[in-house]
């Protein structure tokens, strides 16, 4: 996932990419669960692409802006 935010809804403020290799933007920081993150139920999600599966998917959490 490229690091600058073009083209992400404004409301978009972190990412994060599951273990299945899909990448979420989420308006709120999101939780994690054991196999990928969830939105807490406070704010928004949208997908944003598939990659490959991700051993170190935990450590893709960040500020998209």
């Amino acid at each position: 996932m490229k690091s600058d935010s073009g083209g992400l809804p404004d409301w978009v403020a972190w990412l994060a990419q599951d273990a299945d290799g899909s990448w979420w933007g989420y308006e709120i920081e999101p939780l994690q669960y054991h196999r990928g993150w969830y939105e807490n139920e406070l704010g928004r999600r949208i997908p944003l692409q598939r990659g490959l599966p991700n051993r170190n998917w935990a450590d893709t959490l960040r500020r998209a802006r």
